[in-house]
């Protein structure tokens, strides 16, 4: 059974209104205070914006993924420049996922996608097959045929070298029955099975000697019975952390359904993770049912496109591009201490967006991390004072 040195997570306090809680997560780089957000540099940068930005705006944690990872620059290219951390120069925890949720997005395109019924057309091109060995697909940058196994999930992340890692799974898209969604569960959990012995089998240890922490995955898809089985499973294996994956609905509430139907079983004294999950709504509700710490590409995906988070607005966000501040003195948001909200107006904000210069992107992708700091700062401040609903007002919109 893993050990897990250097590894620790405690409970420092309980809201008595829900599940949300206050948690210390010690890895060997550093320590954390949850919950908590988790910014992703899918192909080891945040894009577009720089470690020196990402620690000047309060970020804790980020996370790299392994299937961009293993197809360029390749594993063994990271593990050769002294792992992940060394490579792009963060020297804070870190997470890489284990290619399972690419696995899905090849085959039926992203969830919004599936949801509104644009099936991907990307599914011949890229995923070949899933059998019980792992899934076979081709490279989006050669077309070399690629094979991805629990074992080489877990090798992989092994040589990137992240304090937390996943187990792989199949995350089953939203519409598919309750038959194929069981049947691929329990491929999931006898995965999760050959992602542990792996993780054995190496020692715990990344491969530049440093330990590292599993994550086992919830699968089940909407459907109560099989949750609560995927619960169980991972609470009854020797994981780290608990992540919930696999599909969450097909709207907010059924999210929140979802989540529900897991928290009751998993094991009480791990860290949660919610995979996929960023929206300042969605982390209310998520914090509520004792998830831990959350992950998602929108809040600088969307500043890519010119939306800025805003407490309190319409929508979580200020569209940017948007005519009405051509002519704008004040900043973004005239309560955010941040770099761009300090330094720079709306109107000039506006203007970048318009001449299309890369500083806009950047400037808007600094400001949104400050701002879901911010917001998981709050947070953690109104569980500890027992005032999360105020806390919650002040972010959400209540129009």
């Amino acid at each position: 059974m893993p050990a897990y040195p250097g590894f620790a997570f405690d409970i420092l306090h309980r809201d008595p209104a829900s599940r949300a809680r206050i948690g210390r997560l010690t890895t060997p780089h550093g320590t954390i205070e949850t919950p908590n957000f988790i910014f992703c540099g899918t192909k080891a940068t945040v894009k577009g914006v720089t470690p020196d930005q990402l620690r000047a705006e309060r970020t804790d944690i980020i996370l790299s993924n392994t299937y961009h990872l293993m197809i360029q620059p390749g594993a063994e290219t990271v593990a050769a420049m002294g792992g992940l951390h060394k490579f792009m120069g963060w020297d804070g925890p870190m997470l890489t996922d284990s290619g399972g949720f690419q696995i899905f997005a090849m085959g039926h395109g992203s969830v919004a996608d599936e949801i509104k019924g644009r099936r991907s057309q990307t599914r011949e091109k890229t995923l070949l097959k899933i059998t019980e060995e792992g899934a076979e697909f081709r490279s989006y940058m050669g077309g070399e045929k690629l094979f991805l196994t629990p074992e080489r999930s877990i090798d992989i992340q092994r040589k990137l070298g992240a304090d937390l890692i996943v187990q792989l799974d199949e995350c089953t898209p939203f519409h598919v029955d309750r038959d194929y969604t069981a049947k691929s569960m329990r491929m999931s959990h006898r995965w999760g099975d050959r992602s542990l012995a792996e993780f054995e089998r190496g020692g715990g240890l990344s491969a530049n000697g440093l330990p590292q922490a599993l994550y086992g995955i919830i699968q089940g898809g909407v459907y109560p019975d099989l949750r609560k089985e995927s619960a169980e499973y991972t609470r009854d294996r020797p994981f780290f952390g608990t992540a919930v994956g696999g599909s969450l609905g097909s709207h907010k509430d059924q999210m929140v359904e979802v989540v529900g139907m897991c928290m009751p079983h998993i094991h009480p004294d791990r860290p949660v993770h919610l995979l996929g999950i960023g929206g300042i709504v969605d982390i209310f509700a998520g914090v509520e049912q004792g998830i831990d710490t959350f992950d998602c590409v929108s809040p600088t995906r969307i500043a890519r496109h010119g939306w800025a988070l805003m407490p309190g607005a319409k929508g979580e966000r200020l569209n940017m591009r948007n005519a009405a501040h051509k002519q704008d003195p004040q900043p973004i948001d005239p309560t955010c201490d941040c770099h761009v909200c300090r330094t720079y107006s709306r109107a000039y904000l506006h203007h970048l967006f318009k001449a299309e210069e890369l500083l806009g992107p950047q400037l808007l992708s600094i400001h949104n991390i400050a701002t879901m700091n911010r917001l998981m700062r709050d947070v953690r401040e109104g569980i500890r004072t027992g005032t999360l609903e105020t806390v919650r007002k002040r972010w959400v919109c209540q129009g």
